[in-house]
């Protein structure tokens, strides 16, 4: 049963992580792209950070897909040192989910009161 759960298992982690991949270098491109437009034109504060949220954005569903992959690499995961290696990164990537996360609200946040959105 076991080795049809890895069987299973580490295909799956490969794909998600190739998902996380493809997220990071395509916002990351938009991103960067967008952002030489804007230097190149008079861009409004208001469009910058909306580059800027919209990449946060991106990357937090980067980050939440390689999570996934070290939760489910976690559960074939048979020695204690891999099982530590993983659960710290699981908890570096938890954490930089959070803060970006709240960095991105509170640009949010911050745009609908510029602009006098009620929620």
């Amino acid at each position: 049963m076991r080795e049809w759960l890895v069987l299973i298992t580490e295909p799956t982690i490969t794909v998600i992580d190739m998902l996380a991949l493809v997220i990071v270098v395509f916002s990351t491109l938009e991103a960067f792209v967008r952002a030489c437009q804007l230097m190149l034109t008079e861009a409004t504060g208001h469009e910058r950070r909306q580059v800027w949220l919209r990449y946060g954005r991106w990357l937090v569903a980067a980050l939440t897909f390689q999570l996934a992959a070290d939760i489910l690499e976690t559960s074939i995961s048979s020695s204690w040192e891999s099982l530590i290696r993983i659960a710290a990164i699981a908890v570096i990537r938890t954490f930089l989910n959070y803060f970006l996360e709240k960095d991105v609200g509170e640009m949010r946040d911050r745009d609908r009161e510029r602009l006098g959105v009620a929620e």
